[in-house]
């Protein structure tokens, strides 16, 4: 793709600790106005490349530009001109609404001209309206995601880094956050999310999923599903469910299995002719099976395909 139209461009990423490789030979980009989710489990290399990107881990080889400044020898201008905002309330409880934003506009050098206007644009956006001179340590998990993100964007930067910024939070703030990103998005700004909720995943305009510190795939949520869901998928109820994923994973007919909530997925060639197949070979070891039917992939059934069946990496940048 065209370089120029990338506000984050990184080739070949690199970064260990000791012998341990907590992120290998990472390469993608994000757009002007995208929202980018990079998506995967607890330990991936998720939060340890966000890091990288936002200038306050040096990478131990490859390269990564954020607005064109290198994150290894321009970490200070990239911290100037990005927002982050880390997975942890990093706020201070003992200062109201109104004092962590006016600390954080200090920090970020907004001018004094613009400062009101900035203010009250942040406490509009996060919703906080009413709520200026509580203090933040007595806010609800929800609520003081919102004022993170208003400390995070009031010196309106261009892009904006969240590391996990609803864990913890309820579902129905989780909801509204989204849609303050959603909001930031379409006025241009890059939002670069990292999540490990496959639900969350779906509000993204393009997924990079990494696995063990690698890309294993791209695209958007639909692509995804498209491209790397090989086959139909069945979902099983029955009883004794950890004996019957034991099963089905060796079953003629299955390519994969796994477990879902109370239930199992099914990876096989053919929904209509692998049913009955099923059904049998279930009841001739003892399972009886309450409801089996075709169901359309979900994200975690892709990534869950993919990290169970793939052993290599994806092959180069996310837009390929």
């Amino acid at each position: 793709m065209n370089g120029n139209s990338s506000v984050v461009v990184v080739n070949d990423l690199v970064k260990r600790f000791g012998d341990f490789i907590a992120v290998d030979r990472i390469s993608l980009d994000a757009r002007k106005g995208e929202i980018l989710g990079f998506l995967g489990p607890n330990g991936a290399g998720k939060s340890t490349t966000i890091r990288m990107l936002c200038g306050l881990l040096r990478p131990t080889s490859g390269t990564a530009l954020v607005l064109g400044l290198d994150v290894a020898t321009q970490s200070e201008q990239v911290r100037q001109n990005i927002g982050y905002m880390s997975q942890k309330f990093s706020l201070y409880n003992d200062l109201s609404v109104n004092e962590n934003l006016n600390f954080f506009a200090g920090m970020y050098s907004v001018n004094n001209a613009v400062l009101k206007a900035r203010l009250d644009w942040a406490i509009d956006m996060a919703g906080l309206n009413g709520r200026e001179n509580t203090l933040a340590g007595t806010l609800a998990a929800g609520w003081k995601q919102r004022l993170a993100l208003g400390c995070a964007v009031l010196h309106r930067p261009p892009i904006l880094f969240l590391d996990e910024p609803t864990s913890g939070v309820d579902p129905i703030s989780r909801r509204q956050f989204w849609e303050m990103i959603h909001k930031m998005a379409a006025e241009g700004v890059t939002v670069f999310v990292t999540t490990h909720y496959m639900d969350e995943a779906e509000y993204c305009n393009r997924l990079v999923l990494i696995y063990k510190g690698k890309i294993v795939a791209s695209g958007s949520p639909l692509e995804l599903k498209q491209k790397y869901m090989t086959g139909d998928l069945l979902l099983v109820e029955c009883d004794e469910v950890g004996k019957a994923l034991e099963l089905l994973q060796t079953a003629p007919g299955v390519d994969d299995a796994a477990i879902f909530g109370k239930a199992l997925h099914l990876v096989v060639a053919r929904a209509s002719e692998a049913i009955d197949g099923v059904n049998s070979y279930l009841a001739q070891h003892g399972i009886t099976v309450s409801k089996i039917e075709p169901i359309r992939p979900s994200l975690e059934d892709v990534f869950v395909s993919l990290t169970t069946t793939r052993t290599k990496p994806y092959p180069g940048k996310t837009d390929q």
